[in-house]
Order: structure tokens, then C-alpha cells, then sequence
């Protein structure tokens, strides 16, 4: 196991650097799938507890993990009423809204990236986080008795600060952009030699995202599905649940080849992926300022903006973008649906996939998942005037029934 570059191909040995020394290249892991594949089989993954841990040959740690050991396996949840809304066949939710510890599927790239701080011998870690990867880095290091510094826009979520705040994190409200936060926390990386998950541990933080796709498969009884929708803030999670898939044929725990197409989701106020996708470009235009509800998403120059691009292309797959109010009728739709509360990201992606159905780009016959990133209980101001206010009466029956007599019925969204 060792580190790639994605431009060029040049290998490094493990240690904390996320970029190639002669291109700037991002830098990858990769593994020896010719002796992984004669120590993994089905039957020893499905003895093992049910968490992310469990593929842990295909994860980048030399041991047994250290942060973490209850995270993943979340459900893959078949949403008929949610198909029948959508006028689908079959369709699943992979929902990381209800992940350990933090409720969001960054739990899982946590945990990888802060297993690795420990084999490096960091002592202090951080991030530069649009809000989940805050809670989630806070969490996991207060379980590792890690030292965190946190930076995010001054404008999150109160929740996600407070979220975030409650592990006892320092955290830094940064008055700027989320990628203006990201410059900063590179420059305070490297002069501290502190272990920032989402920078200098970027390549293996972010082969935690795999571990969602691994689920997907063995939940399907180990087959793959013909369409996954994932949100996209930096652009990893859709290219990562493909490699998870690519990997799992490698070393025979899957016999078919990958088919899978991936779709992308972005918030119209800030899709420089979805924008490169549509345009036909091959790089995405950053965006200055973002401007959605959504700021989970509000990566304006995104890390693997590029590369997920490509990504989607070349499976068959499209990125579409979609409006605030788009965002909130879908976090409603679902919640009324499937009784998944998902947070503005979750809106996003049922929203752009309501859109790509329409378009005619997933067929209706065919088997769709979707990815659910985080929990709605974190960005409940952005439904909060959506959502019908509480009748109040009097402690009696018959206050009740002149309620219940004049209501109409339920409407879905």
C-alpha cells in the first residue's frame, strides 16, 4: 500500500502529503489487490460486526483500527412509497442521516483519517469543514483524546457550530468563503505539522467514502446497482462509492463487472460540478461566492471537482443542479415519504434525482439508489417555515373534535 499520484502516476510511500511534488497532482491510495484477494472472502466480512471496519482490507490502516469502531452500517432502505411519489420501480436510500457519532456520513472518512493521525503520530488534528466534517472530527477525536481545531465559515448553522462546540473543539469562525477557510487551514497544517484530515490527510480520509458502496453491494446481496445519485460538495463520494465497486470486483467478492452509472447533485447556487458536467468542459469554473441554503455543498472550487466530472462521464451517467426552494419541497417529500429526515444535502439529491427521471436519464424500470449525507436535525431553520404549525386547544374533547372535523386531508409535497 502506498500513494499515487492522479495526474501523473508517480508513487510516494505513506506519509501526510496530499499532493505530488512535481505537478500538484492529488495524491491517492493504492493497494495490492492480487493479496488482499487471497485473504478476503464474503463469508469472513459477514462474520465480522456490523460496521465500516468490516472491509478493513480494503482501507488504508496498517492495524486493527483506533477511532471509530462503531461507525457505518447504516441501512439501505427500499423506498416503495417514496417510488410510487416518483413514478420508479425500484428504489433504495443508503441512509448515513442516522451514522455514529455524528449523524453524517463523514463519520466514515473520520474515522479512517484519525486511525491514520495515530499511526503518524499526530497529536493535534483538524479540518476545514462546511459543517458535518466539524461535528464529526470534534466527536472522533474527543473519543481518541486527540487535540481539534476546527475552522469553518462564520455564517454555519448555529447547530452544526453547536454541534461541533460540544466535544470540546476549538473551533475558528472564519469570516470568508469555505475555500478562503481552506487555504488557511493548509497554511496552519503545515507550519504546525498538525494532521488536518481534509488536507495532509486527504488521501486516506477520503477512502473512508468507500465504505459506503462496500455497504450498498452486500446489502444488495452482493451486486451492484444500475444508478447511485450522490450529493457533491468536494467531489469525492461519487467517485470513491465507484472505486468501492471497481474494488470489490477485483478481488472476486463481487463476479460481475461495475455497470454502475453515477449522478452528481449539486445546489444551483453553487454546482461547479454539475456546471462542468452540462457544459461539456473539462474543468469546472470555481465559484466565487456560493449562495444556497445548502451549505454542506458550498465548496465553490472543489478538490476532486475534475475528477468526479470525468468520473460521471465516462459511466454514462449526468450532474444536474437545483434551486433552494427545490431543496426544502424534497427534504419534505422524504420526510413524508420514507420518515427520513435528511438535511438540506438530502433535498438536493432527491430533488436532482426527481430531475434526472424526469429528463429520461434514469429510466423508470430501472434500480436506483440515493445517498442520504447527513441529518436534517442539523439545518431544521431551512424547513422551518415550510412545515404547518401547531394547532392549540384546550385540554377536552371537544376542542379536539372541532379540529379533526374541519381538516382536510394530508397533501404530500
Amino acid at each position: 500500500m502506498g500513494l499515487r499520484c492522479k495526474v501523473c502516476d508517480k508513487l510516494y510511500p505513506q506519509s501526510p502529503i496530499n499532493f505530488c511534488t512535481d505537478d500538484f497532482g492529488p495524491l491517492e491510495v493504492v493497494y495490492d489487490y492480487e493479496s488482499i484477494a487471497e485473504v478476503i472472502h464474503r463469508d469472513k466480512i459477514e462474520s465480522r460486526p456490523r460496521n465500516m471496519w468490516r472491509y478493513r482490507e480494503l482501507l488504508p490502516i496498517d492495524g486493527e483500527p483506533t477511532v471509530g469502531p462503531q461507525v457505518g452500517g447504516t441501512p439501505l432502505i427500499r423506498a416503495d412509497r417514496l417510488a410510487d411519489a416518483l413514478g420508479v420501480e425500484r428504489l433504495w436510500i443508503k441512509n448515513d442521516a442516522v451514522n455514529f457519532p455524528t449523524l453524517s456520513f463523514k463519520d466514515r472518512v473520520v474515522s479512517v483519517a484519525l486511525s491514520k493521525a495515530r499511526e503518524f503520530g499526530f497529536r493535534t488534528v483538524g479540518c476545514a469543514s462546511t459543517g458535518n466534517l466539524a461535528n464529526s472530527v470534534a466527536a472522533n477525536a474527543a473519543q481518541a483524546g486527540l487535540d481539534a481545531y476546527i475552522f469553518v465559515p462564520s455564517d454555519l448553522e448555529k447547530a452544526k457550530i453547536l454541534g461541533t462546540s460540544v466535544f470540546g473543539a476549538k473551533v475558528m469562525g472564519v469570516h470568508g468563503t469555505y475555500d478562503e477557510v481552506n487555504r488557511l487551514c493548509t497554511q496552519v497544517a503545515f507550519k504546525y505539522n498538525w494532521g488536518f484530515v481534509n488536507i495532509n490527510l486527504r488521501p486516506f480520509y477520503a477512502e473512508g467514502s468507500k465504505t459506503m458502496g462496500f455497504e450498498i453491494a452486500e446489502d444488495l446481496g452482493w451486486r451492484f446497482p444500475q444508478h447511485v445519485v450522490c450529493p457533491m460538495a468536494g467531489g469525492s463520494l461519487v467517485g470513491k462509492i465507484h472505486k468501492a465497486f471497481t474494488e470489490l470486483h477485483k478481488v472476486g467478492l463481487v463476479n460481475s463487472p461495475v455497470t454502475t452509472k453515477m449522478y452528481g447533485a449539486q445546489a444551483a447556487g453553487c454546482n461547479p460540478i454539475a456546471d462542468c458536467v452540462k457544459s461539456g468542459r473539462e474543468r469546472h469554473k470555481p465559484v466565487r461566492k456560493p449562495s444556497t441554503i445548502c451549505k454542506s455543498l458550498a465548496i465553490g472550487d472543489p478538490a476532486d471537482g475534475v475528477f468526479s466530472a470525468k468520473l460521471i462521464k465516462q459511466t454514462g451517467g449526468w450532474a444536474e443542479d437545483v434551486t433552494d426552494d427545490e431543496i426544502v419541497e424534497n427534504m419534505l417529500l422524504l420526510a413524508r415519504t420514507e420518515g427520513v429526515f435528511a438535511e438540506t444535502a438530502g433535498g438536493v439529491t432527491l430533488a436532482v434525482t426527481r430531475k434526472l427521471i424526469e429528463q429520461g436519464r434514469i429510466p423508470r424500470d430501472e434500480e436506483i439508489v440515493i445517498c442520504i449525507t447527513g441529518n436534517g436535525l442539523k439545518t431544521q431553520d431551512c424547513v422551518a417555515e415550510a412545515v404547518e404549525q401547531p394547532a392549540l386547544i384546550k385540554p377536552s374533547l371537544e376542542a379536539f373534535e372541532a379540529i379533526y372535523n374541519n381538516a382536510a386531508e394530508p397533501v404530500l409535497v
